[in-house]
């Protein structure tokens, strides 16, 4: 399938008007109907700071020559590519980048949506359909909730298409919430300390999937896209079964967030400062060489 090969920036509709921009004159054109906000701005540049933060910390642009970027057309996804496309344009990403959608066949799906936006914002994209939908309501007993396999189709099918598009990298729009979700999850029902890392070699070794958006809390993201007014569509296509256990981790880490403002920020540092010697992993730590000096 081809890529969408979108209208340059000279030719597109979108001008850098200083009456409506009120950002720094360097700032991508789709900004240029922002607001003017000194809120927005603080906002846009803070979200900009913690993407160079991920890249740099986790090594991201390590061999990056062109990224795929996942886009499904919700705040975060969105977020990620306006970010990203801030950064390149800025000369601060010397990445290709192109933005991909898969259309998995929900019932309903706008499929006009994604690709008019994209050509809107001069990007080069990919809409590619595979009817996963049909296949998961086949495998999925009924009453069961469809998001895992949904999800490893979806990924699977993110993987084939980088690789037909010449892409090192898969680029996923995974926030600050969805990584502490992942570790909680994994904490409470998989019995492991674990969570969803920022850069990820995949099992055939021929793809790096990153999340740059890993320091980024989703309240963040979510004004974003509101002051954007990008074109969300929504995520209930499928019928989002309610009672899942991420949604549970999400309503505990807002209750804890409530009661005690700051958790969320102190615990993803914790996830990066690991002392393998206070946990209980002879895997990681030697306890059986552990003693002490012998006297003389």
């Amino acid at each position: 399938m081809e890529l969408a090969q979108s209208p340059s920036y000279d030719t597109m509709n979108i001008a850098l008007d200083a009456e409506h921009v009120g950002l720094d004159a360097d700032a991508h054109p789709l900004f240029s109907r922002m607001p003017s906000s000194v809120s927005f701005n603080k906002l846009r540049k803070r979200l900009l700071r913690q993407v160079r933060q991920a890249l740099d910390d986790f090594g991201m642009l390590k061999g990056a020559k062109r990224w795929l970027v996942g886009v499904s057309g919700g705040k975060d996804s969105y977020s990620l590519l306006a970010l990203l496309m801030d950064l390149q344009w800025r000369g601060l990403l010397p990445v290709e980048l192109i933005a991909c959608n898969l259309d998995q066949g929900q019932p309903n799906f706008p499929k006009h949506i994604l690709p008019d936006y994209l050509s809107s914002i001069g990007v080069k994209h990919r809409i590619d359909y595979r009817d996963t939908y049909s296949i998961v309501k086949e495998k999925v007993p009924t009453g069961a909730t469809y998001c895992s396999l949904c999800s490893r189709l979806r990924r699977g099918n993110l993987y084939r298409i980088a690789r037909e598009e010449g892409c090192d990298a898969l680029v996923l729009g995974h926030h600050r919430e969805d990584i502490l979700e992942t570790f909680f999850m994994n904490l409470f029902h998989g019995g492991r300390l674990a969570s969803m890392p920022a850069k990820l070699l995949n099992d055939e070794g021929d793809l790096m999937v990153l999340r740059p958006l890993a320091y980024a809390a989703e309240d963040d993201l979510a004004k974003f896209a509101a002051a954007m007014a990008f074109p969300i569509i929504p995520c209930d296509l499928c019928g989002s079964q309610d009672g899942l256990e991420r949604n549970a981790m999400k309503a505990m880490l807002a209750d804890i967030e409530r009661r005690m403002p700051g958790r969320k920020d102190t615990m993803l540092r914790a996830l990066g400062h690991v002392n393998a010697s206070h946990l209980l992993d002879p895997k990681l730590f030697d306890f059986q060489s552990l003693g002490p000096e012998p006297k003389e």
